[in-house]
């Protein structure tokens, strides 16, 4: 088994869920109204805010540890500390938002890297205040384990993001799936007005899952899962959202624009994959963007 392999027999483990849901519950219950948690989710970015903050502490602290080996250099090196401690508390917060929406095995690892981060905070907090003592080896002692600390916590979660998917467009993968050629989705009358409708493309050897809307004669076709967490849009509703007509996932209730996909309400950051549309012999043929093709 491959190192970063033991954090997903970490995730398959239940014992700590009695302290994991309520904080999950008190996170949720913290952040609120809805538009401070689209903006720490980054639904108005169209990317998840965590992974851009957190370079700012990142990059302030391991610039700070380079700098802190040069004797003339550790009074920039405490000023990095100080702006890495400044910029983490931003961070933790976009970092809670999006673990709050999570699966149940990225809750776990992500407690495990919350847990990391306070106490590599913590080390460095202690390393400022020994700094302003004059007590600089003891600042630096502390930096440094602050240092790793904070590097096993990133490992922790860089595997949550590329490992278990968290933060990732989940629709994306799907249209990556489907084929290149168009769809036919069968006929416009089949359709519903106003509300989803599952239909089905081939994707290799599966059918992918696909929800159309129709207005009038102007049909929008998405991949039906969720680029959250694959939820299934085609059992979702359509509703006024920012005053855009969006389609909102059952699970979460993420809602994407009809327009374009663009996420308008969270938790969802990425936008919805939007597949391109037109009618043949009143027919909806529907076909993946030229980027998955």
């Amino acid at each position: 088994m491959s190192l970063m392999g033991i954090l997903d027999r970490v995730a398959d483990l239940d014992a700590f869920d009695k302290v994991i849901e309520p904080a999950r519950r008190a996170v949720q219950g913290a952040l609120k109204p809805q538009a401070l948690k689209d903006f720490l989710h980054g639904s108005w970015l169209g990317h998840p805010l965590h992974p851009v903050l957190v370079q700012v502490p990142v990059g302030s602290w391991v610039s700070a540890g380079l700098l802190d080996a040069i004797p003339s250099m550790r009074p920039a090196a405490t000023v990095l500390i100080g702006t890495g401690v400044a910029a983490a508390v931003p961070a933790s917060l976009a970092g809670a938002a999006d673990w709050s929406e999570q699966g149940t095995g990225v809750r776990r690892l992500g407690a495990i890297h919350a847990t990391l981060n306070i106490a590599a905070l913590g080390l460095y907090v202690g390393s400022l205040a020994a700094r302003g003592k004059g007590r600089d080896t003891l600042g630096r002692v502390l930096s440094y384990s602050g240092l790793g600390i904070a590097g096993g916590s990133a490992a922790i979660g860089g595997h949550m993001s590329y490992a278990q998917s968290s933060g990732a467009s989940h629709a994306a993968t799907a249209a990556r799936a489907l084929t290149t050629e168009w769809i036919d989705l069968g006929p416009l009358d089949d359709l519903p007005e106003g509300r989803p409708a599952l239909r089905t493309g081939q994707g290799g050897s599966v059918a992918v899952p696909l929800v159309a809307v129709r207005r009038g004669t102007r049909v929008d076709v998405f991949v039906g899962a969720c680029s959250h967490l694959s939820g299934p849009l085609y059992e979702g509703m359509i509703e006024k959202v920012a005053g855009e007509d969006c389609l909102v996932c059952p699970w979460h209730g993420s809602a994407f624009d009809l327009e374009k996909g663009q996420p308008r309400r969270g938790p969802a950051a990425n936008p919805q994959e939007k597949l391109e549309v037109r009618m043949d012999a009143g027919r909806v043929m529907a076909r993946v963007p030229g980027r998955h093709r």
